[in-house]
Formats: C-alpha cells, structure tokens, sequence
C-alpha cells in the first residue's frame, strides 16, 4: 500500500533540526507522555534546556473528518499558521507533517516549543498564591485577552474550545497571554456562514466566562467584554448577547 509523508520544519535551530530531522525520529521520541486518548497523545521533550510538546494523532479526526476533509492535525498546525498570521500569541510551530495512504488511517505530528514561564490560566488559578489575586495582573490579563479574542473573532475565526486550560501566561505583572491547542477551530466567511459564525463566538465567550465566573469579580468580567467589543458602556443588543453567553452553557455542565 502507498504511503505518502510530508514534513516541514520551521525556521529551527542546528539543535531541532537535529531532534526533529523526520517524521519517522519525532514519531518514536522517548518523551514524557502528559496526555493521551484513542485519538492522539502528548508528550513533552527537553532539547538543551528547552522544552518541546509533541502531538501525535493515530487518527485523522471524528465522524466525517476520518474520510474526507483536511485531518485534525492538519487543522491544528494551519491554525497555529493563522495565529501568527492575525497577530495573535501562541506556542511557537516547530515541525509539522502527517502520512497519508489511500486507504486506512492517517498519522501525523505537530511540535510547539513551550513558552517559557508560562502555565495555562487553570493551573495558575489553582496555586496557592495565585496571581489572580493581584489587580495589576488581572488587569493586564483582561486587556491582553480581550485584545487577542477580539482579534480572532473579528477575522471571522472561533475557536470553538476557548477554555483557560488553552490559555498560557506567566505571572509577570507584564505578562504576554498565549491562545493554543485550536485542531477544531476554523475561519467562517460569508453570509451563508453566519449563523455558525456567531454561535461559534459565543461558544468562545461562554468557554471563557464558565471559570471566570468563580475566579473574577462581575465587574472584572464586564470590563473584559466592554474591551472586547471596543464599547464603553452596554446598550440592549448587547445586552442580549451577553444573556446569550451567560445561558450557552446551561444544562450542559
């Protein structure tokens, strides 16, 4: 049976390129295993003192994706491509490249370089002195965040899995605040699409609000969705908007 693999590295040091030189030496890496289901597994490498996550899918994705349509890691690396292109802070692409066969299952990889210093908002959340206590760093984290989401969504983007475990930063006052983790994401232009379209956006801010609900005060939140929408006070269509987020959720928890 013929099989096909293409991969791409990305602007790498001598030391990746090295690490990461094939599909076939990133695939058997002796990393550490984080994370794993039927469909993919992670796995974390330490390359001179800096630290890789590696993403390897058994499976080009659920349903209908497993025949036809671009593969999930596919997704995830285009999407990764899309971020930087909007001008949005992610996990830096390292490798990326998938096997393909005409018939049977598809395999493929996708590597980030970790961003140093930085853990997701749910980790942070729950250490003991949480950074969530000092205003300076809640503020700057709902002016950082706001600004990237709002980025995203007004380039017709949704995430469709916008939770904090999908959100990186340090807790630096300055902090930079990373999006990753997108296989599912996807642009949806044109009016045809726009149904799918918004509901995807309040998905996004639903994901959000589920944790910022017992993590920031009400106020936090509003002022995280008056930057967000660039408004300096509510009027009624956002009003309903905001009911519509608050009640995405609802029954489904």
């Amino acid at each position: 049976m013929e099989t096909k693999v293409s991969w791409k590295l990305c602007g790498v040091s001598d030391a990746e390129s090295q690490a990461f030189s094939s599909f076939s030496k990133t695939w058997n890496q002796a990393g550490t295993v984080l994370d794993g289901n039927w469909m993919s597994n992670l796995m974390i490498l330490s390359v001179e003192s800096r630290h890789y996550y590696i993403k390897r899918y058994e499976s080009r994705g659920r349903f209908l994706r497993h025949f036809i349509g671009r593969s999930r890691v596919r997704a995830e690396w285009e999407n990764a491509q899309l971020f930087e292109h909007f001008g949005i802070p992610t996990a830096r692409l390292v490798a990326y490249g998938e096997e393909t066969r005409l018939v049977g299952a598809r395999q493929g990889i996708i590597v980030t370089e970790g961003v140093a210093g930085a853990t997701d908002l749910l980790k942070l959340l729950k250490q003991e002195n949480s950074c969530f206590k000092r205003r300076a760093w809640v503020e700057n984290l709902i002016d950082r965040l706001s600004t990237h989401v709002g980025i995203m969504h007004e380039h017709g983007f949704v995430h469709t899995d916008l939770k904090w475990r999908n959100i990186l930063a340090s807790c630096e006052d300055d902090t930079e605040v990373y999006i990753i983790d997108c296989p599912a994401g996807r642009q949806l232009r044109g009016w045809q699409l726009a149904p799918l379209r918004r509901r995807g956006v309040i998905k996004d801010l639903a994901c959000l609000d589920m944790i910022a609900e017992g993590a920031l005060t009400r106020t936090q939140r509003l002022k995280f969705y008056l930057r967000y929408a660039g408004l300096n006070r509510l009027d009624s269509a956002h009003k309903k908007k905001i009911g519509r987020i608050l009640s995405f959720f609802e029954g489904r928890r």
